[in-house]
């Protein structure tokens, strides 16, 4: 295992959180959203992840020093639409209500959003401390070099 190893796959978790905090922004945003493109309400969207066997090196100059270690982090898979029904809310006077004035409303629920978006919050914060935890291990090393 590399010097920097830990780092990269650290780094490999601050993207993948940030890319998670992203969708369930972009579905908060859209929890009121009856009508999309094609006609129907927003979909929730959730990200997939999955383990990820090969890294982008910390930089080229030590990409040289790879060790035979299988490194591995965390990369988005895909980002898939979950298939639950859609809310039906009366409203007979909202634009889009069938002719029983329900109207369908996207299938996304605030407080779960909310609860991934701490969670993200927390893993993409257990990512920074890894890298920091790193980055005091090999400061130390340095300064035992200088004894």
């Amino acid at each position: 295992m590399g010097l920097f190893d830990s780092i990269n796959i650290s780094a490999s978790g601050l993207t993948a959180e940030r890319l998670r905090m992203d969708i369930i922004s972009q579905n908060i945003a859209n929890a009121n959203t009856t009508r999309t493109s094609d006609g129907l309400p927003y979909r929730r969207k959730m990200v997939v992840f999955q383990e990820s066997q090969s890294i982008e090196p910390f930089s080229s100059f030590l990409s040289r020093a790879k060790s035979d270690f299988k490194k591995s982090g965390v990369k988005v898979s895909s980002i898939v639409e979950d298939r639950s029904e859609f809310k039906l809310v009366y409203n007979p006077g909202h634009p889009d209500a069938d002719e029983n004035g329900y109207v369908r409303m996207p299938n996304v629920d605030i407080m779960v959003e909310m609860v991934n978006m701490i969670s993200a919050t927390r893993a993409y914060e257990a990512n920074v401390t890894s890298i920091n935890s790193t980055k005091s291990m090999i400061l130390k090393a340095l300064d035992i070099g200088k004894i």
